[in-house]
């Protein structure tokens, strides 16, 4: 479980910001690591996720997995375990997906709406929500991350 008192908050004041920030959190990612990537549709989950294969050194188009629930992604640093659990109406279908030879496997996880699954997940995780503010602007966002 993402432990709540290990939280940093972080400011986004643009698509580019939110891919920079998953940049970092890629390139420092470490075997067997897993994220949670929480927040509303449109928040900017997926333009974290392509900026988190960047930092992983991945190459290929990233886009969410929102029909397909996982993508592989090899050829970076570590392979990328990109889910969305958005769909997912039993959590037990992840048991069908062999989710635990990917979340104890060698490569990292990253999991949109991890909500829906929290019962799989590894006791010790990061968890990430992005939410909008509108009163700070259309393009601001509030990333919170706990666990670190």
């Amino acid at each position: 479980m993402a432990t709540e008192t290990n939280v940093k908050e972080y400011e986004s004041f643009s698509e580019d910001d939110t891919f920079r920030l998953g940049r970092e959190f890629g390139s420092s990612a470490a075997p067997g690591s897993v994220y949670s990537l929480e927040g509303d549709l449109g928040v900017g989950k997926t333009v974290f996720a392509k900026g988190f294969a960047e930092g992983l050194g991945i190459t290929e188009t990233v886009n969410s997995p929102t029909f397909t629930i996982m993508k592989i992604y090899e050829g970076g640093r570590l392979d990328l375990y990109h889910y969305d659990a958005y769909r997912i109406e039993d959590p037990s279908e992840m048991e069908e997906i062999g989710y635990t030879d990917y979340f104890y496997g060698e490569g990292t996880c990253l999991i949109e709406w991890a909500c829906n699954i929290e019962e799989y997940l590894p006791e010790s995780y990061v968890k990430i929500s992005i939410e909008k503010v509108p009163e700070k602007g259309f393009d601001y966002r509030r990333i919170t991350v706990t666990g670190l």
